[in-house]
Order: structure tokens, then sequence, then C-alpha cells
């Protein structure tokens, strides 16, 4: 039972990182190609997106 808590709770986390990447990169002055590029890399790979962003993206 726990772990079901812990999982959920983990996935409300990645979903509220994600959204605010998505946020910060639509908000950004890149070209629209990347912007779209980088929004579908995070909405495909929502985990690896999200560290590839991070690691990457912003400047």
């Amino acid at each position: 039972m726990i772990s079901i808590e812990i999982s959920g709770l983990l996935g409300l986390v990645l979903l509220a990182l994600n959204v605010y990447a998505i946020i910060r990169i639509v908000q950004s002055n890149a070209t629209n190609g990347s912007k779209v590029l980088w929004v579908v890399l995070i909405l495909l790979l929502p985990l690896l997106g999200l560290i590839i962003w991070y690691l990457m993206g912003p400047k």
C-alpha cells in the first residue's frame, strides 16, 4: 500500500516538473522549431526528456 502512495507522489512530482519545463520552454527566446522539439521530447519521454532539457536546454 505504501509503495502505491510513493509512486503516485513521485508521478505527481514528475508531472509538475514537466509542466514547469514546458512553460519555461514556451516562454524562452528560442526558435519555434526548437521549442516544439523540446516539448515533444518531454511529452514522449517524461523523465529522460526532463533530464536532457535540464542538462542541455536552459542556457
